[in-house]
This record gives structure tokens, C-alpha cells and sequence, in this order.
């Protein structure tokens, strides 16, 4: 229960405190400014309070914006404050020094906002929030109050405002409403989310039948999950019902029902005598590499205000356009065109088919995006020697540097070569570290392709893959295309696992490497998600346990050279399946800690 003061004299017939009751409130009411203190002191500490004009006029949805988010510990609009138990001392001392109960709350939004407290304004569009002070101006807020259907608004915004083109067209029309029904039986997004994987599991689970009927079947249940995918996050925005549990879920499931799925397809067509597990890696691994991009860049950009580039106006141009911006979306096959392509391959054609697809579509993709990113950094940083005023370089800040190195996954031997070259790698010119990374992955990926199966070379060329992953963080990732870096790490990882275990033609080698990467992206995705909701990567004693990028590929490689075949398999799996403890154990324990940001993403990747 939530407790909220009405400050000020009611006014007759208002259905003000229905509404704050509707919303979860216990309502009192306040004569004055030393009278909303008296009933704020009386108010437990772990709840939240909410000051609310008495003669606010607005829409329902206005006040459950303002007061019922709990991802802002303090959030105002016109007539309406609500402080969480963060921002109670502050409110507190914000409301001593308020002289009057006239405009109590704004005076306190106020106060708090000089004060240096983080208020949320929501945006509130064709909403209404006021408070009139004469019986016209009452008559005029209610006429607009009425003007606007206050459901119809919180409907539409429960849909993203920046989508793909098939989510847009094709699924938010109708899982809206089905968001509604939810919200309305009391079912929560944690709770869809679920479902949603579950359908998807079981999706997966038919595709690995490699019968046709049961190809058919995974299609359309892949879509299916899809729309709950979708549902979830819009009865989070319709019922504001944002948590920490949902944001892990929310930021894994989505991986986890993908990548579940190209094994249940690999299953599938092994029943018909096919082996397709090579490609279902090479998805699994180009599309992860594809989401690394996208937050290695987003990451190296984050503390920066503008992009002054050809490259970048020449962008917001086409932006401008209907249809190129419709093209720009679906060229990079976000999830929705993704899934649904997916889904329909799977019930037309065969699981090969399926993969190679998504293989040149995905690849495609990642060239047309990595390429748009590389110019943007590159003609930005030329733009800016030229005399253009700087607006933020990427990577430029400490902040941007740590958190590429973050999602670098350096371990312990990568971090003690790091060392060893701090003082020759300032020597180096600024575009060195992502070409030495890049050339380490090169040098471990071309010798385990070529080299026998077995080779002590591709222990050596791991090795040095050490030694140069070191060279290339030695100093703080602050290159204009120093971003590029994680991407590159990632890889040199997955894909010399890939490669070897391919090269191996073990039975069972290439499930097993499924496995092994599917455990290390699911630990790149956390970090990912840590860093994004403002908690940092994960403890360095964790990434110094799973080994590091580099650290885990040395590990592979020597096990190819020293074990037999079968045995190399067998490594494979207990490698898999420790490192999955490892980083689920520590994933779970951070996720449903309090201290774990109540966030909801907006922004899924590709």
C-alpha cells in the first residue's frame, strides 16, 4: 500500500481520491504545508508518498504515470509528486521548507530539482494534468479531460515508438490487446515472459522431431512466441509493472529461445540424416558477434551529445524519409523479421536451408550496420581534426573506455601481458588496437583451420592470440574505432571453438561447442545488460574464473592437441557445463538482489 496526502482544500464532486484509491493509494488529506509533514513523518519508511493537489484535474493515466513508475524514485506533473523510500529524506526536507499548501506539490518538484534529485517528468502527449484556480478554468480542464480517451492513449503507448516494420504492422496491432486482457486478469509481464519462453521451448522441441507436421507445428509456435515476446513488454508500459526480475528476463529469454531453437533444428535434421550443427554455431555465433557490435558502439557513444559526421546527416536525411526509414529497419533483420523468417522457412523448407538463409541474411546485415558504424567513427573523428566543434568522440571518456574493456572479457593472462606492454603499447598509433586484435583472432582462426587436427600450432597460435589480445588493452580503449575490439575478441573465440570443433569430425564434438558458446554468450549478454542498467560488469573474480576470452581458448586448443578424440568431446561438455554453473549461479544471485536496476529494455538489438 502507497499513501498519498491530498494538500489543500477538496474540491465538491471531485473524483480525485476514487482515482488515487483505483491506483493503490490510502488517501489522507492535509489542511496545510505543516500538515502534510506531520502525516508524512507518520507514514512508514518502506513506503512510497505521493503529495497530490486537492483541485487536480487530469486523466487517470496522467497521475499513474507520475506516481505509480517504480523505476524513478521521484516523479512529478502538473498538481501530482510521488517520492519512493530513497527520496523521502529529500522530500522531507524539501516540504519544511514550503510556507504554504497552495501548489504544494510543484513547489516541492521544485525545491527537489534545486536540490539535485532526480524528478521524472513523464511525457504526458494529449493527456491532462492541471490545476485550475477558478471555476472556469475547471470547466475548461474537465472539457479536455473529456476530449480525450485516456484508455485509447494508454493502449497506444504501451507500444514501442520505434519498432521493425513487421512488429509494427503485424503483431502490435492485436498484442496489445492482448496485453490489456492480461493486465485486467492480474497476470504480470514476468509471467508472460515466461510463456513466452516456454512456447518457444516447445517450438524447439517439435523442429527436433524432423517430421514435417512437426516442422509446421515449431513455425507457427515460433510465432506465437514471438507475440507474447512482444505482449510482455506492452503490459509492462500499459500496467507500468517495470521489476529487477524482469529485467533479467527480459534480457535473456529472447537469446535463449533463438538459440534453443537452432538446436532443436539441428536435432531435427540429424533425424533425417543431416548434420546442420556447424551452421546452427555459425548462426548462434555471427548473431551474437552482430549484438556485441551494437553495444560496443552504443557504449563507446554513450557520453556523447551529437555526431557532427557526413556520415551521421546524411543518416538523419534518410530518417526523414517514409519508406528508406522502413528499409533501413528490416535491412538489418531485427528480431521480428528475423523470427518470422525463421519460422517460415522452417515450415516450407528444410533445417540447411533454414541456416544457410539466415547466415547471408545475417551476415549482410552485420555488413551494412558495422560498415555505417566504421564511417560514422572514422568521418566524425576527420571532421572534428578539421575544426568542427568536438560533440563527444567515441570511446572518449573514462566511462566509455572502462566499459569496452568490461565487455572485452579480458582474463587473468590477457590482463598480465596488458601489463607487461603498458609502457610500448603508448607508443602505438590510435588505430592499433582493434587491428592487433583482429589480427591475433586472425592468426588462432586460419591456424586451427589449416593446421592437422591436433597440431601443437594452434596451442602457439592461441597463445600469442593471448599475447596480442594483451598488446591490444594495454591502454584505455579511447581509439575512434577502438569499439571494435570486443567484437573482434568475440571472434577470435567462437569461432576458433567453431572451427576446431569442426575440424575434430567427432561425433558429438560440434553439439558439445553448441553448448560451450551458447554458456559463454549467455555470460557476454549479462555484461552486456549489467553495464546498461548502470551496475557495472560482473566481479572481476568471476571473469577471472571462467578464464577470459583468451583464457578459454588456450583451454580448447590444448585440449584438441593432448586429448583423443572422444576425450575432446568429453572436455568440451564439462567445460560447457561449468562454465554455465559458473556464470548462472552468479547471473541468478545478481538479478533478484535489490540491488539490481528495476529497468525494462526498450531498445532489444537485432
Amino acid at each position: 500500500m502507497s499513501t498519498a496526502i491530498l494538500t489543500g482544500a477538496p474540491v465538491a464532486g471531485s473524483p480525485l481520491e476514487g482515482d488515487l484509491r483505483e491506483l493503490g493509494f490510502d488517501v489522507r488529506s492535509a489542511a496545510d504545508a505543516a500538515d502534510a509533514a506531520r502525516l508524512l513523518a507518520e507514514v512508514p519508511a518502506g513506503r512510497r508518498v505521493a503529495l497530490v493537489d486537492a483541485r487536480f484535474v487530469g486523466h487517470l493515466h496522467s497521475l499513474r504515470l507520475a506516481l505509480t513508475d517504480p523505476r524513478f524514485p521521484a516523479a512529478a506533473v502538473t498538481g501530482a509528486l510521488t517520492a519512493q523510500p530513497e527520496a523521502r529524506a529529500a522530500l522531507t526536507r524539501a516540504l519544511a521548507t514550503a510556507d504554504s499548501a497552495d501548489g504544494l506539490p510543484d513547489a516541492v518538484a521544485t525545491a527537489l530539482d534545486a536540490e539535485g534529485v532526480s524528478v521524472h517528468h513523464p511525457e504526458l502527449g494529449s493527456l491532462v494534468a492541471s490545476v485550475p484556480s477558478g471555476a472556469q478554468q475547471r470547466h475548461e480542464a474537465r472539457a479536455a479531460v473529456s476530449a480525450v480517451d485516456d484508455e485509447a492513449v494508454r493502449l497506444r503507448t504501451a507500444v514501442k515508438s520505434r519498432d521493425g516494420f513487421f512488429t509494427t504492422y503485424c503483431i502490435s496491432p492485436y498484442s496489445k490487446y492482448i496485453a490489456r486482457w492480461c493486465a485486467r486478469r492480474g497476470l504480470t509481464p514476468n509471467q508472460v515472459t515466461t510463456a513466452s519462453l516456454l512456447t518457444a521451448l516447445i517450438a524447439a522441441g517439435c523442429a527436433a522431431t524432423g517430421t514435417r507436421g512437426g516442422f509446421i507445428a515449431a513455425g507457427l509456435l515460433l510465432l506465437f512466441s514471438f507475440v507474447l515476446d512482444c505482449t510482455d513488454g506492452q503490459l509492462a508500459r500499459y500496467s507500468l509493472q517495470y521489476s529487477t526480475m524482469g529485467a533479467w528476463l527480459d534480457a535473456t529469454f529472447d537469446r535463449a529461445k533463438e538459440y534453443a531453437y537452432y538446436a532443436g533444428l539441428a536435432l531435427g535434421a540429424a533425424r533425417g540424416g543431416d548434420d546442420v550443427w556447424a551452421l546452427a554455431l555459425g548462426a548462434m555465433v555471427l548473431q551474437t558477434v552482430r549484438h556485441v557490435v551494437d553495444f560496443s558502439f552504443n557504449e563507446a557513444n554513450h557520453d556523447a551529445t551529437a555526431n557532427t559526421s557526413p556520415t551521421a546527416a546524411l543518416s538523419d536525411k534518410l530518417d526523414s524519409v517514409g519508406w528508406t526509414v522502413w528499409a533501413r529497419r528490416m535491412i538489418v533483420l531485427p528480431i521480428g523479421e528475423r523470427w518470422a523468417l525463421i519460422a517460415v522457412l522452417t515450415a516450407c523448407t528444410t533445417p540447411r536451408i533454414v541456416f544457410w538463409v539466415l547466415l547471408v541474411g545475417c551476415a549482410l546485415a552485420a555488413c551494412y550496420t558495422t560498415a555505417g558504424r566504421v564511417l560514422r567513427s572514422l568521418t566524425r573523428r576527420a571532421s572534428e581534426a578539421m575544426g568542427a566543434p568536438p560533440s563527444g568522440s567515441w570511446g572518449s571518456t573514462d566511462r566509455a573506455a572502462q566499459a569496452l574493456a568490461d565487455l572485452g572479457d579480458s582474463g587473468p593472462l590477457a590482463e598480465g601481458f596488458a601489463a607487461a606492454f603498458k609502457g610500448a603499447a603508448r607508443k602505438l598509433p590510435g588505430f592499433a588496437a582493434p587491428v592487433i586484435a583482429a589480427a591475433g583472432a586472425a592468426v588462432m582462426i586460419a591456424t586451427a583451420a589449416f593446421a592437422g587436427w591436433g597440431s601443437p600450432w594452434v596451442c602457439v597460435a592461441a597463445l600469442g592470440y593471448a599475447v596480442l589480445s594483451g598488446l591490444a588493452v594495454a591502454r584505455p580503449l579511447k581509439g575512434a574505432l577502438d569499439w571494435l575490439v570486443p567484437p573482434l575478441f568475440r571472434i577470435g573465440e567462437y569461432v576458433a571453438i567453431l572451427v576446431i570443433a569442426a575440424r575434430s569430425e567427432v561425433n558429438g564434438a560440434l553439439p558439445a561447442a553448441f553448448g560451450l558458446v551458447a554458456a559463454v554468450a549467455y555470460h557476454h549478454y549479462d555484461t552486456v545488460y549489467r553495464i546498461r542498467g548502470g551496475s557495472g560488469a560482473p566481479p572481476r573474480a568471476l571473469v577471472r574464473a571462467t578464464g577470459g576470452h583468451e583464457g578459454r581458448a588456450l583451454v580448447v586448443t590444448i585440449a584438441a592437441a593432448a586429448l583423443p578424440t572422444s576425450g575432446f568431446t568429453i572436455a568440451l561438455t564439462v567445460l560447457a557445463g561449468a562454465l554455465a554453473l559458473l556464470v548462472l549461479t552468479e547471473s541468478i544471485r545478481f538479478w533478484v538482489s535489490s540491488h539490481a536496476p528495476a529497468v525494462h529494455d526498450e531498445g532489444e538489438p537485432a
